[in-house]
């Protein structure tokens, strides 16, 4: 099982964009790279850095891929048909969160402990994500898009008080495009399952939060 050290990032201003992307910017990148399903085989190019400061989850996702996707502009909408990274996390037995956006930052948060019973986070809570979107087209390359999220804990209505340093829980890390032209299927974490889910708690990896 796959094994990732969150680390506590050196910010003065928890608030402030340019100080985040600085530190993530110089953390090791991890790859998305695992195509578990065979009738999926493309693979863009995905890497994401993550870290923390007490009472925020600080994550960057680096893409490249051949075309991109963005419509949904709902909280709560339909995200993944569009270019989209997720971020599934576990603090607990009970349940798990997963954060999705797509490339322009529209995001969707649920709740729940599988992926049939899950429950949508209400849109003033997902909205207490800051997100920073750059996207890079240009003609007869791919695109190149990069997304910055600050989450606050607060997010995770489910655990009030949570405190993050010396955290281990568990979660997982995925690219995804139902609708474009051609769709694809990328996780952190290898999946044993028939068909394309990524709601599988016994694959997540552990995330230890330093």
């Amino acid at each position: 099982m796959k094994q990732l050290s969150i680390p506590r990032l050196s910010i003065k201003d928890a608030q402030d964009i340019t100080q985040q992307e600085q530190a993530l910017n110089a953390l090791p990148k991890q790859a998305i790279a695992e195509t578990p399903w065979q009738s999926y085989p493309y693979k863009p190019m995905v890497h994401f850095a993550i870290g923390y400061h007490d009472k925020h989850i600080y994550l960057k996702y680096f893409v490249s891929e051949k075309d991109i996707r963005a419509t949904t502009n709902q909280v709560n909408g339909k995200v993944w048909q569009d270019s989209c990274v997720e971020f599934f996390i576990g603090f607990d037995e009970a349940g798990y969160y997963n954060l999705e956006f797509n490339c322009i930052g529209t995001a969707l948060i649920g709740y729940g402990p599988s992926k049939a019973e899950r429950n949508m986070l209400p849109a003033h809570i997902v909205q207490q994500i800051i997100t920073k979107t750059t996207i890079i087209r240009q003609p007869d390359t791919a695109v190149q898009w990069e997304l910055l999220l600050c989450i606050p804990v607060s997010v995770f209505i489910h655990h009030q008080s949570l405190a993050l340093s010396g955290k281990q829980c568990r979660g997982n890390f995925y690219k995804c495009g139902d609708l474009l032209s051609e769709p694809h299927y990328v996780s952190w974490t290898q999946i044993d399952t028939p068909e394309p889910n990524f709601h599988v708690p016994k694959d997540f990896g552990y995330l230890q939060f330093k």
